[in-house]
């Protein structure tokens, strides 16, 4: 037969009968070799035996199609207990994501920046991470042409033009761009603050979070203003901090035309038109408008004094507390009475 797979005689050849007893086997499958044979292969020990199925498959291209659909079935099968985590059963397309996500679990953070020591679990986070400390912003907005540090910042920020939440609170039904943004959410309903400072005990929602706090403890300051060397604790800050330079106060107030520097800024701005007063002290129940504001009054509670004088190590709750007393030792007075000033001019 014109195009037929070609077999040779073997000692172990099987009837029509054993093959299709073999093809009922689901431990068995049958594959086509280089030299155009046809082998019954056991799943588990890979024993190859040869088996006479001429009737079977006619051509060439049957062998060659079966051949492929019973290859890609005996890979699924074995990938499927090796790319499955066994704690929390989540699945992965490659070996690799698999190792990178039992750090998860083991809280294993394997690569470490040796610029402000921040560590990470996958080495592709750090390579965006280390374009912060060089400046580097190699994802570019197609629309506006802005420039990121970070994939996830360009995908997060596309979507301020489709309007696209995709991540959704069950709870409350609060949208968010990243899920990284809403599993942080949820701990507002848990009350869950999973990471926890050594020195003091206190406990966050966000890891971020308590690496930036442990600075209050270290003094370190990583992240530097190219402009005026000023110094901040959180890359976020220093973002922000740059916009003072630029000028820039892209986020304006829709109801009395006020501009602010950062979003955030601007969220807590409208409460002072619509009276909403969302952010609530779980200690006293009172109410602010602003998360700063809170923020501040929680100090009233723990009494955290954050802000300290460099040159007295005088410490203060607030950070324009301290602004006002490093005039002491700058000896700047920069408030002065008009009323005295009209008294002692003469007539």
């Amino acid at each position: 037969m014109a195009g037929a797979c070609n077999w040779q005689s073997c000692t172990n050849e099987k009837t029509n009968e054993d093959l299709q007893h073999s093809l009922s086997d689901n431990s068995r499958r049958l594959v086509q070799t280089p030299d155009n044979r046809t082998q019954s292969v056991h799943l588990s020990d890979h024993a190859y035996v040869r088996v006479d199925k001429s009737d079977q498959l006619d051509t060439d291209e049957d062998c060659k199609q079966f051949y492929s659909a019973c290859d890609t079935e005996m890979r699924n099968e074995s990938c499927e207990d090796r790319l499955t985590c066994k704690l929390c059963s989540k699945k992965f397309v490659s070996s690799s994501k698999l190792n990178a996500h039992m750090h998860i679990h083991t809280g294993e953070r394997p690569f470490c920046c040796e610029v402000c020591h921040k560590k990470f679990t996958q080495l592709g986070n750090l390579r965006d991470h280390l374009h912060i400390h060089t400046g580097e912003k190699p994802f570019s907005c197609k629309v506006c042409g802005k420039k990121f540090t970070q994939l996830s910042q360009l995908r997060s920020h596309v979507y301020t033009y489709t309007g696209k939440r995709p991540f959704s609170c069950q709870v409350c039904d609060k949208t968010f761009i990243r899920s990284a943004h809403l599993r942080c959410h949820m701990r507002t309903h848990t009350g869950e603050r999973p990471f926890s400072c050594e020195v003091c005990d206190k406990k966050f929602t966000q890891s971020s979070h308590l690496r930036d706090h442990m600075h209050t403890h270290t003094g370190e300051r990583p992240f530097c203003c190219q402009v005026c060397h000023k110094k901040f604790i959180r890359s976020s800050y220093l973002s922000r901090h740059m916009r003072t330079h630029k000028g820039e106060r892209a986020f304006s107030c829709q109801v009395c035309y006020k501009k602010f520097t950062q979003s955030s800024r601007l969220i807590d701005h409208m409460h002072t038109h619509t009276g909403e007063r969302p952010f609530c002290c779980e200690v006293c129940h009172k109410k602010f408008a602003q998360s700063c504001k809170l923020r501040a009054h929680m100090r009233t509670h723990t009494a955290e004094r954050p802000f300290s004088c460099q040159f007295c190590d005088k410490k203060f709750t607030q950070s324009w507390n301290l602004r006002d007393h490093m005039r002491i030792h700058a000896g700047e007075r920069p408030f002065s009475c008009l009323a005295a000033k009209s008294v002692t001019q003469p007539f």
